[in-house]
């Protein structure tokens, strides 16, 4: 029997080389010091609600991040919720793929039947080893979790439980995503049936 009824996904803080607007996806970089200060930020909005579990890939910008935002809480690390590789694309702005390969870049942006990051992972694969991972954390005994990982991560977490898409857009760095289980088993977003989609966290 599945006791997991609340899950808080945060995606993590900036990072030196700035994540904001480069697709490290799984390049390892680290925190920067605004990456730190929205860490702290998300710790402050999450300062009246406990976590029996407090879950980060092993890239550091994750791992570090969700220490941060769990107030020095012990972090388990899950290497199935580290983020896709982009292959080619990795570390460029969306401006330097765009002048580097125009075609895949517009299949990309369109939406392309069968697009795949040149020579990077599948999201077939990728979709498959979150889902897995995924799994793992609900059959754990922990009631209420916070998973502090990436942009494509937390997407793929909220469509797979909800069946709902995120905005294209986000969620964005140290923003937060509330998941409520109903007693029936079904996922929505919000701490609430009333709350709007991409509720805030601290008001979970």
């Amino acid at each position: 029997m599945q006791t997991l009824r609340r899950i808080v996904l945060v995606r993590h803080g900036e990072t030196v080389g700035n994540s904001s607007i480069r697709f490290y996806g799984s390049t390892d970089v680290e925190l920067s010091a605004e990456g730190r200060e929205q860490a702290e930020a998300v710790a402050r909005d999450l300062r009246r609600q406990s976590f029996d579990l407090v879950v980060a890939s092993p890239l550091r910008r994750s791992w570090q991040s969700a220490w941060i935002a769990a107030g020095g809480q012990t972090v388990r690390i899950e290497p199935g919720f580290r983020e896709i590789h982009f292959g080619r694309f990795e570390g460029l702005t969306r401006e330097e793929i765009q002048a580097q390969d125009p075609i895949s870049y517009a299949d990309w942006q369109s939406g392309a039947e069968g697009f795949e990051f040149p020579h990077g992972e599948a999201r077939d694969a990728f979709a498959a080893r979150v889902a897995e991972t995924t799994q793992r954390l609900l059959a754990s005994p922990a009631r209420a979790a916070l998973l502090v990982i990436h942009k494509g991560v937390i997407r793929r977490i909220v469509e797979q439980l909800t069946g709902e898409p995120v905005a294209p857009d986000g969620p964005a760095l140290g923003e937060c995503i509330v998941l409520t289980r109903r007693p029936d088993g079904r996922w929505f977003r919000g701490s609430t049936s009333s709350d709007p989609v991409g509720v805030d966290a601290a008001a979970a």
